[in-house]
């Protein structure tokens, strides 16, 4: 896909994203599928224009509303831990946020839903996402604890948010082999892995990565 969106100058230009690149390479992320989809999005356009020579540094920026948008690294790490070297086909992302993962991650998957609880942001991750003309992402406002059981089963799962544990609702929409992450706990938070058995049976396996932190999850919609 080649974007109409400017690619940028100084420090939202293509070299500038290049070196987010092989930070992200330092760090220990190899899937190179994803690594070519934070290479082609642009991140500086789902932040105010304040912040936008800071999009590529590997940090959670402000974009209004109580809410942030996350690091880099833990974008690619928890985007890379759901696909796990597989072709995904339909993923749900819980919490829009800005719309930048929402973004990469149709980048990926063959179709890609998200939801958002606050009506007003949720509204402008349309407008940032407008110029990029992606055909395959849904975007709903609703409530994320309740996922989208209407469209499910996915193949992946993104809780963009810090959730006590995950909701049994959600588990029970992954597919059979589906994989879901998210950040848990209250002060102390990790990202937790969460795979369904590929025979479609209710068993999980769980898995625990890095330590993160995350805005907590709420009920609801506004």
């Amino acid at each position: 896909m080649t974007f109409s969106r400017t690619r940028g100058i100084g420090m939202t230009s293509q070299r500038t994203r290049d070196r987010m690149i092989a930070r992200l390479r330092e760090k220990g992320i190899v899937d190179e599928v994803v690594l070519a989809a934070m290479s082609l999005v642009p991140r500086h356009i789902f932040m105010e224009e304040a912040l936008a020579s800071r999009a590529y540094e590997d940090t959670a920026l402000p974009i209004g509303f109580e809410q942030t948008i996350s690091q880099p690294f833990v974008v690619a790490l928890m985007i890379e831990a759901v696909r796990a070297d597989r072709p995904l086909g339909r993923v749900l992302e819980i919490g829009t946020g800005c719309g930048y993962q929402a973004a990469l991650l149709a980048q990926i998957a063959r179709e890609v839903y998200s939801i958002e609880r606050i009506a007003a942001l949720l509204e402008k991750a349309r407008v940032n996402l407008r110029e990029l003309r992606i055909s395959n992402l849904r975007m709903v406002h609703g409530d994320g604890m309740r996922g989208l059981p209407e469209v499910a089963p996915f193949d992946g799962i993104i809780i963009a948010a810090a959730v006590p544990q995950v909701p049994e609702e959600l588990r029970a929409q992954l597919a059979p082999g589906g994989r879901l992450i998210a950040p848990v706990g209250a002060k102390d938070q990790a990202l937790c892995l969460i795979a369904r058995n590929a025979s479609g049976r209710s068993g999980f396996s769980e898995q625990w990565l890095d330590p993160v932190h995350f805005v907590p999850m709420r009920m609801g919609k506004q």
